[in-house]
């Protein structure tokens, strides 16, 4: 890119009222909460990854999603980092827990002449489908966080746009 930085697009996903489908979320949160993020990254706290998110094909270099995943007979607060197509375009196993998938809207996008680069980022959850709707994530994904968090940072890093941490502020 003659040696300007990439723009990336962090997009978060899940719901913080099903549990453990409040992964992305949580890792949204703690990103702002203990980073500075650099002005080429844009993070994003998404419900649902949807066809509206079209543009952002377009409008970013890069796209890293994080989400929930289940069925990988794993335990949960697994950590795991697939290619679009690889994680999308399977079922079961390395399956989302949404509908829409990263794949899907490059696929979409494509249609339309849009191309960016694209990963996954996800963690085998415990349960994401409560019979309640309640807020929080289940121990072993909580335990679990701060590993999904800086495998966000260490992907940004490799992408040559670290982020810094925060300096503490006294209380």
């Amino acid at each position: 890119m003659g040696g300007s930085a990439k723009s990336i697009a962090v997009m978060c996903v899940g719901n913080k009222l099903m549990l453990d489908d409040g992964v992305g979320p949580a890792v949204y949160d703690a990103l702002v909460e203990r980073y500075e993020v650099p002005k080429n990254v844009s993070l994003f706290d998404l419900g649902c990854l949807t066809l509206g998110h079209i543009d952002a094909v377009r409008d970013f270099d890069v796209i890293i999603t994080v989400d929930a995943v289940d069925g990988t007979d794993t335990a949960p607060g697994t950590v795991f980092r697939f290619e679009p197509d690889a994680m999308a375009r399977h079922s079961g196993a390395t399956a989302s827990l949404h509908d829409l998938k990263l794949v899907d809207l490059f696929d979409t996008a494509a249609l339309l002449g849009y191309e960016c680069e694209g990963l996954c980022l996800g963690m085998q959850v415990a349960n994401a489908s409560p019979s309640e709707l309640c807020i929080g994530l289940t121990p072993p994904v909580a335990a679990s966080l701060d590993l999904l968090v800086e495998t966000v940072a260490g992907e940004l890093a490799r992408l040559g746009s670290p982020l810094r941490p925060r300096k503490c502020v006294p209380v």
